[in-house]
């Protein structure tokens, strides 16, 4: 899992905000809002994006539908446990990650950890 690039990940914002496949004209009318950007440029994006196992496409007439492999929350988990495969000391810097969060972050965590350690009902 690698870091995306500033369009590949304006491209996935639109995908993960989307409730359903969507097709490369979709993606450039979304971007179009904020930037000018050629039909193609999308759809090298969308082609590369999916070269790199980050979406799926489906054949529908002769345009591809595209939409993500994972979620944006799935996508941001891994980016942190590749963050901390690099490291020596993952306590320390997890310690560190908490002491910055907020007191409700760390009430959603504690939740998050204690539904994850209950069996299954």
């Amino acid at each position: 899992m690698r870091q995306l690039g500033q369009l590949e990940a304006a491209v996935m914002q639109r995908l993960w905000s989307r409730s359903g496949p969507v097709s490369v004209r979709q993606v450039l009318e979304d971007l179009s809002i904020e930037r000018t950007l050629a039909y193609t440029t999308v759809m090298t994006v969308l082609n590369n994006l999916h070269s790199k196992g980050m979406v799926r496409r489906a054949k529908q007439g002769r345009a591809y539908l595209y939409s993500p492999c994972s979620t944006r929350e799935e996508h941001t988990a891994a980016l942190l446990e590749q963050v901390l495969a690099d490291i020596g000391d993952r306590r320390s810097t997890l310690v560190h990650f908490v002491e910055q969060m907020s007191a409700d972050e760390v009430d959603e965590l504690r939740a998050a950890l204690s539904d994850r350690t209950q069996p299954p009902t």
